[in-house]
């Protein structure tokens, strides 16, 4: 398995399940500083149109090409659907957001065989790695 940071580092698509409007909330202001540092990111909500620049959509399953990372601003209880649809559409690896937990996430991330993080921020991570997609 590969560490958070090896995940980062190879990940040039990122689907961010729960991505929000609000500007005060970690589910914009993170993947936006993803976005910021070179990483495509895929906001996928059920209720917004546009995000970050780019088309919103309602479930992993309607995104039309290969996503590297699935990254989940979701409680912990709704965790386990969205590693399961994760697994549905052949994503290498799962991040639940600091905070999120899930035993069963992990088991079933594991089982299929796919790299799994949790409870950690992504923009923290990438920041403690240096890590960047510019130029």
């Amino acid at each position: 398995m590969r560490s958070a940071q090896q995940i980062l580092a190879e990940a040039g698509v990122i689907a961010v399940v729960g991505a929000s409007r609000d500007p005060g909330k970690p589910a914009h202001s993170v993947p936006l500083s993803m976005q910021r540092y070179g990483w495509r990111i895929i906001p996928v909500n059920p209720v917004a149109d546009e995000l970050f620049g780019e088309r919103v959509y309602r479930s992993l399953a309607e995104i039309p090409h290969p996503v590297d990372l699935v990254d989940v601003f979701r409680p912990a209880e709704d965790a386990v659907a969205v590693v399961r649809d994760a697994v549905a559409i052949g994503a290498p690896a799962v991040w639940l957001q600091l905070g999120i937990v899930s035993g069963e996430a992990r088991r079933i991330a594991e089982e299929a065989g796919i790299d799994y993080v949790e409870d950690a921020c992504l923009a923290v991570e990438r920041a403690a790695a240096g890590l960047s997609r510019r130029d």
